[in-house]
């Protein structure tokens, strides 16, 4: 009897871990993803598994978001020893995104563990080190979509194009037990159509169980042209009144895609004089990444980048300029105005990105752009709700500059996509939602009920359904 019990992201947008259990396949995770809000030290410290890691017998990955992957060194520290399954181009990314975020986190933790040596306070023990990210990374098994894969003697599995970050996938899993055949589907995070830099989200139509995504299940996104122009209006007012542009964005996807749009506007004639800072050494690994995979794409995915860029989202936008080292970024400090500075982390948990606002966020001459979803109790999520103050590194800073978010530029499909994918599926399949709030669930819960008469579920951290 095949059990799915769900772990993480359960009316919950962060932490994505679902446990399926099977007789021939064994305990396999979908995902393993961290929380995000809060203090990411504490954050990291309070996480902890429903499960002993040494009796999982395998990770399959939907992508290498950190809500997705970032607790693969935790799980390799306390005795997980199987393979981790996932795409190719995902595999590449969670070498750099692992070892950034492990490096950092280390970074802070010593930080933490100064201060509270100072005040006699007990010292913290890290949760993992960069030997647990080797150790994950040796484990790691690309693959290409379309590809069978078998988990065992009665499990095989299929990646399918999610269209949401470079290698993300759909996972569809086929089980065959005692003589009766089912198959689950997972959708991961599901692109939008009109994505400038991925394709179109895979279309499927059978399974019996589908676990889907809601994150923007109770909202539409602008469209992506709309969101160009506000884009292009925003920039252009605060030139006007001269001053800076700061762009909190994920490392993976956002960033991308952000660097595409402006380099569009580059090319166009449109981008007035604008230095354009991209300040984080994650991202700019990741751009790389992603220079070397364009050749996935369709080729409406990069029908705006010529012959000579087709390889490079760098040399697309030539006023860019990248900033590696510390030194680098403080420097950013010293322009006044006419700066465009895109920085980590997409959330503004932490990274380079709270020292700008630290420099910027009191002066109303300039503008916070938000591109990305802001997850509850993280300071994005704040601002976004119209926080007037906010709290960082030990001070109060009023918050003054211009915000705005670009809804069309998410990297997650709206209501309408969401319930156009979910009905794709003839019979309908037994639908259970994930990875969304309480609310977003709610109304596409209700919309797939009034729309295709399909009652789903809503699970709760912790409980669990047989397939």
């Amino acid at each position: 009897m095949a059990t799915l019990t769900f772990l993480g992201a359960a009316q919950e947008v962060t932490g994505s871990c679902h446990l399926l259990e099977t007789l021939g396949g064994g305990r396999v995770l979908l995902d393993c993803g961290m929380h995000q809000g809060g203090d990411a030290v504490q954050r990291i410290q309070d996480e902890q598994f429903e499960f002993d890691p040494a009796d999982i017998d395998a990770v399959v990955l939907s992508h290498a978001h950190l809500d997705h992957s970032g607790l693969l060194p935790k799980l390799f520290h306390e005795g997980f020893a199987g393979p981790v399954i996932c795409t190719q181009a995902t595999a590449e990314l969670l070498d750099v995104m692992l070892n950034d975020s492990v490096g950092l986190y280390l970074r802070d933790l010593e930080r933490n563990n100064i201060r509270s040596a100072r005040r006699g306070r007990p010292l913290m023990e890290p949760a993992f080190d960069m030997d647990d990210v080797q150790g994950v990374l040796k484990l790691c098994q690309g693959h290409r979509y379309e590809e069978d894969v078998a988990l065992g003697d009665s499990v095989t599995l299929r990646f399918h194009d999610a269209g949401h970050i470079l290698g993300s996938s759909i996972i569809e899993i086929k089980i065959s037990e005692k003589g009766a055949h089912k198959t689950l589907v997972f959708s991961g995070d599901l692109g939008k159509r009109d994505s400038a830099l991925m394709n179109e989200p895979a279309k499927l139509d059978k399974a019996d169980v589908l676990l889907v995504e809601s994150t923007y299940g109770d909202r539409e996104h602008r469209g992506e042209q709309d969101s160009l122009a506000q884009l292009r209006e925003v920039l252009k007012e605060t030139w006007r009144r001269g001053g800076s542009v700061m762009i909190p964005s994920f490392a993976v996807g956002r960033t991308q895609d952000i660097l595409f749009h402006l380099g569009c506007l580059h090319h166009q004639g449109e981008l007035d004089n604008w230095e354009v800072f991209l300040d984080s050494p994650m991202a700019i690994a990741v751009t790389r990444v992603y220079d070397r995979w364009l050749e996935m794409l369709d080729d409406d995915g990069v029908r705006q980048l010529s012959d000579v860029h087709k390889n490079s989202l760098e040399k697309f936008l030539p006023t860019l300029n990248l900033t590696q080292g510390t030194e680098e970024s403080m420097a950013i400090n010293r322009i006044k105005g006419g700066a465009i500075i895109i920085a980590g982390s997409g959330m503004c948990t932490g990274g380079r990105i709270r020292h700008h606002f630290k420099q910027r966020i009191w002066d109303d001459r300039n503008t916070l752009i938000f591109t990305g979803y802001q997850a509850q109790g993280t300071l994005g999520r704040r601002l976004v709700d119209g926080a007037h103050s906010i709290r960082m590194f030990g001070e109060e800073y009023v918050v003054k500059a211009r915000i705005e978010t670009l809804g069309g530029l998410s990297a997650h499909a709206g209501q309408s996509e969401l319930v156009n994918w979910v009905a794709g599926f003839s019979p309908p399949a037994r639908t259970v939602l994930v990875h969304g709030e309480p609310r977003a669930q709610d109304g596409l819960a209700q919309r797939l009920w009034r729309e295709c008469g399909l009652q789903v579920e809503i699970p709760s951290r912790g409980q669990s359904i047989v397939i």
